[in-house]
């Protein structure tokens, strides 16, 4: 959908997300809501589904938070509070201040004034903490300054085309946190660095994105990168890029038709109407065969000579993706291959990195939120923030 086109699809949305709603309100004393982006949009009030128009529809609690690191906090708060309705204003709570740098000694005075001049109370200032793994949200997270975690400081280069439609990029957290690894995602206009291996990801419209890769001539780039030995791995949407052709019979990306495939590998796609999820474990076929488990998620039914040499074996019988016959290019619909451990070893020293260094995403992403619960109990005055819940 357009934004036009979504914006009328808002109250049909809003029905499924009140559903949701009164489950987990059936299963669970406190259900946490968190918005997205602004709840002061005015021009997107009309049917806002994300923030404010939810809070009112359930008649739910409001703590506004702001990011200090961005500039204007207090503006950025009053302003918010000022462009809300009466029963909007009502309803929120208080203010927490998040990422903030240096003296609060300094910011003291700013927190009087606020609380004074809106009657609401600061529940707390959590400082700006470098160094934590946890998954982003919904949009890339493309800043190269803050390392503290990793990416930038390792040697093996890896890159991302990231194109408009791209999904599912937390396929790619682990490797942005493994000190061997140098992960970039490329945007429209940036220059192309040398890399080792270049990934395509998921993507939302396989199609769609494969004619934007061929405009910013990353179709003659892979075909370069592989010349002079690099390799390139496909998940999802980017498996289906790889191969010779795409077959949309029913319209499901756009208007019915094929769409020539990248040509890396001998097999052909063809989309379908009913989506395939499902959950799977797997081996890949690598060096050790370690085991994968990670989830499905495409509309595509892939057939053709090259899954003859599949990427993984699936414990129930079937294998998945493909290896090309150099052993140049690997392919998959498996998302959450670079999660485990000795899964994404393997894949770095097929992809050339030796002696690569085994990383537990799952154990530094739990250390980073036990880490962040810490910071938030010090920081944050509990008692009143929780207060609401008790009523």
């Amino acid at each position: 959908m357009d934004a036009r086109d979504y914006h009328h699809f808002k109250p049909r949305a809003m029905a499924a997300v009140l559903e949701s709603y009164g489950r987990l309100r059936q299963r669970y004393d406190v259900v946490l809501v968190e918005g997205a982006g602004s709840p002061a949009e005015i021009n997107l009030r009309d049917r806002d589904i994300a923030n404010m128009g939810f809070a009112e529809a359930v008649d739910c609690p409001v703590i506004l938070i702001a990011d200090i690191d961005r500039g204007g906090v207090f503006a950025h708060l009053t302003g918010t509070l000022d462009c809300l309705s009466a029963s909007e204003q009502a309803r929120t709570r208080g203010f927490v201040i998040n990422r903030f740098r240096g003296d609060k000694a300094l910011l003291d005075p700013g927190l009087v004034w606020l609380e004074a001049k809106t009657a609401k109370p600061v529940f707390g200032v959590v400082p700006y903490l470098h160094g934590l793994v946890l998954d982003a949200e919904d949009a890339i997270r493309t800043e190269q300054a803050d390392h503290s975690q990793g990416s930038a400081q390792g040697t093996f280069k890896v890159i991302v085309p990231a194109t408009p439609r791209v999904s599912n990029h937390t396929d790619f957290d682990v490797l942005r946190a493994h000190p061997q690894v140098d992960l970039q995602f490329i945007g429209p206009g940036e220059a192309v660095p040398h890399a080792d291996l270049i990934i395509l990801a998921g993507t939302k419209a396989t199609t769609t994105d494969l004619a934007w890769l061929r405009a910013a001539g990353w179709d003659k780039l892979l075909q370069r990168h592989l010349r002079y030995g690099g390799k390139v791995i496909g998940i999802c949407g980017g498996m289906q890029m790889l191969g010779r052709m795409l077959h949309d019979p029913h319209g499901t990306e756009g208007a019915p038709g094929l769409t020539p495939g990248l040509g890396l590998l001998d097999f052909e796609t063809t989309f379908v109407r009913e989506k395939q999820l499902r959950q799977v474990r797997d081996r890949l076929c690598l060096e050790g065969a370690p085991e994968v488990t990670g989830y499905e998620i495409h509309m595509g039914v892939t057939t053709g000579p090259a899954l003859d040499h599949p990427s993984s074996l699936l414990d129930d019988g079937r294998s998945d993706g493909a290896i090309s016959a150099d052993g140049q290019v690997f392919a998959t619909y498996l998302h959450g291959v670079f999660d485990h451990p000795q899964a994404c070893r393997a894949l770095l020293q097929w992809a050339g990195l030796a002696q690569a260094q085994m990383l537990d995403l799952n154990a530094l992403r739990e250390a980073s939120l036990e880490r962040l619960a810490d910071v938030l109990e010090q920081h944050l005055d509990m008692n009143r923030l929780l207060a609401p819940l008790q009523a």
